[in-house]
Parts: C-alpha cells; structure tokens; sequence
C-alpha cells in the first residue's frame, strides 16, 4: 500500500478517512511488533512512513471537527 497524500486525504469522505486510519495502523502495528521480536523487516523505513500518515489523517480529521 503506497503513503497517501493530504490532497488524496482531505477528498475522501470521514467514513473512510476512519477506515483508511484503522487499516495503517494495523499495518504499522504488525511492523512493530515484527521489529520488536527481532524480526527481519523487509522496508525499516516503512513503519516511519506510515506513522507520518497516521498523523496527516488524524490532522485532517481534527481540522474538520474544529470547521464545525
């Protein structure tokens, strides 16, 4: 799954900003627990890709809530 972009993020609907949100940090929390074990990563830089889209649709999602 490619890292979304805030344009790409800010004209999905909220129901699947929430979906897509859910999704990534499933993902990314499968990655972590892969590096805690010690396990062999195939991207490392991967997981720091997906915390920076958590955090651009969490920012999206709060600018909408403070619009209302």
């Amino acid at each position: 799954m490619p890292v979304i972009r805030l344009d790409e993020i800010r004209e999905m609907t909220p129901e699947k900003r929430k979906e897509k949100l859910e999704e990534i940090k499933t993902e990314l929390s499968k990655i972590r627990t892969l590096i805690k074990a010690g396990g062999s990563v195939e991207n490392p830089g991967r997981a720091n890709a997906l915390k920076k889209t958590v955090a651009k649709i969490e920012t999206v999602i709060n600018e909408e809530a403070s619009k209302q």
